[in-house]
């Protein structure tokens, strides 16, 4: 750790690069995961409001509970579309324009936030909301992009846990402005949704001040000077030119592989397990429950037994316990292995699941009862970062050959997505018909994808495609099958590189 930020130290471009796509883009995701749970009783207020004021009916509680539901999920809408659109976008405008165009998406949203009460308009939040997504979709894959191609590979740990990093600073500073004492009022609850537009004139105006992405320059738009002037901006004094020499020789041996199709990806028979396998933990990463935590944050804690005036503190310390525990875990990860975190995570998450179910159904009879449930919860958000949550996200590039990446990053993002959207719809009517049971579903999730994981998943660290390939095919096949076949294929597709 202590050598990581020494390198970085001596890189200042680059810790500005870091912090200036940062704000503009993890941070953005992260906040709006977490910020509509403060004032979610005044935008149903606000529902009950427009409703009388248009048709003179008061909505009832379950179309209250439906609309408010479908405003939290639309985001995830916007970020399938996002998703989808990152590469034609970062590939046709340049990572840093990318960014930069990204922001007034942004703009547009917040402005819609903050004229939505005063236009008695829930629609409003709603349209705001799904342009937030969007922003989050682009932007999720074009700041992870950009820092990767403007830093030396010494740096790209650091690099990695700066994203998550902001992703959880994001989930933090949309608990702690919500809080009553600062933006959670019912007179400043539309600056509270309208913040994203702050953060993204933020970028706005700094990012013009830093390069574009020389790999980007130098691969994509051919513009060796461009590039250059980059690489000393960014880089400084250290010598780059061997990098140049690795881009230019990987330029080469790209010209004569096609990158292959997401359909291409799901009708390829040497892939199955790799695809199952990407589909089963890109699902469950939202499915565990971990962002319903942050979506409707209150629910969950009231839920546990935490008493209604302290739930916004409560869940300003979910926050704090993510954030402090993604700074740090990137010194396990370097140690230990792929799939003995991400199966020890999930078995330590449903583990916790169980003891929270256990603890809420008792806490009509020990008054202390809802403190252990509140203590359960941070136990399963640390044991969610240090495993999933850190490990899934670059699964796609270990598992797949260099032809595959492309399709499995597109349809894993999709299914991260979709899955989100699925929690969000549908947690509030888990909470209601379940109660204090309600966090069995979760465990279920966890528990079937660790088994999963244990039985069905290679260990990936220090392994190239084909080496997991052929383990994969090893641990599947059935007795006397051949797998010759299989195996050269995925030889053949490594080997072109």
């Amino acid at each position: 750790m202590t050598q990581q930020l020494g390198l970085l130290l001596d890189h200042p471009v680059v810790i500005a690069a870091i912090f200036i796509t940062a704000v503009g883009g993890t941070f953005q995701y992260g906040f709006c995961i977490s910020v509509m749970t403060s004032p979610s009783a005044f935008i149903k207020e606000l529902v009950n409001e427009t409703c009388v004021h248009r048709y003179n009916l008061s909505s009832e509680q379950w179309q209250v509970s439906l609309i408010w539901s479908f405003t939290v999920s639309i985001f995830c809408v916007g970020g399938v579309l996002g998703s989808l659109a990152a590469g034609f976008l970062t590939t046709k405008f340049g990572r840093k324009k990318c960014l930069l165009l990204n922001n007034v998406v942004t703009v547009i949203g917040a402005i819609l936030m903050l004229l939505s009460r005063t236009a008695m308009s829930f629609e409003m939040i709603m349209v705001g909301r799904f342009l937030y997504g969007i922003n989050a979709g682009v932007g999720l894959s074009a700041h992870t992009m950009y820092l990767n191609e403007c830093t030396p590979k010494k740096l790209w740990a650091m690099v990695g846990v700066s994203v998550s990093t902001f992703v959880s600073l994001g989930k933090f500073c949309g608990q702690l402005l919500g809080i009553r004492e600062l933006l959670g009022t019912e007179q400043n609850w539309t600056w509270l949704l309208g913040f994203n537009g702050f953060t993204a004139l933020f970028q706005i105006l700094t990012l013009p001040f830093l390069p574009e992405s020389p790999r980007f320059l130098l691969l994509e738009a051919g513009d060796f000077q461009a590039a250059e002037k980059a690489f000393k901006r960014f880089w400084g004094k250290q010598d780059y030119r061997k990098e140049v020499e690795e881009i230019l020789k990987e330029k080469a041996a790209l010209q004569n592989i096609r990158s292959q199709s997401v359909l291409e990806l799901l009708q390829n028979r040497t892939l199955r397990w790799q695809l199952l396998t990407m589909v089963a933990v890109f699902s469950t990463l939202q499915l565990c429950g971990i962002n319903a935590v942050y979506f409707y944050s209150f629910d969950v804690l009231r839920a546990a037994g935490i008493p209604e005036h302290k739930l916004a503190y409560a869940a300003l310390g979910t926050g704090l316990c993510e954030l402090c525990t993604s700074a740090t875990c990137f010194m396990i990860t370097g140690s230990a292995g792929r799939k003995v975190l991400m199966f020890r995570g999930y078995m330590a998450m449903s583990a916790a699941l169980a003891l929270l179910t256990a603890t809420v159904y008792l806490q009509s009879q020990f008054s202390w009862m809802p403190y252990c449930s509140m203590v359960l919860i941070f136990l399963f958000i640390l044991c969610f970062i240090i495993g999933p949550g850190t490990m899934t996200m670059v699964l796609p590039g270990e598992i797949f050959p260099q032809s595959f990446k492309s399709a499995a990053y597109t349809l894993g993002c999709t299914i991260n997505w979709l899955s989100l959207f699925v929690m969000g719809m549908v947690f509030p009517i888990l909470v209601e018909k379940l109660e204090s049971f309600c966090f069995l579903v979760f465990l279920a999730a966890c528990l079937l994808c660790g088994l999963y994981i244990r039985f069905n998943v290679p260990e990936t660290k220090n392994r190239t495609a084909l080496e997991i390939a052929t383990e994969f095919d090893r641990m599947h096949r059935k007795v006397g099958q051949s797998t010759e076949g299989e195996v050269c294929e995925v030889k053949t597709q490594e080997s072109k590189l």
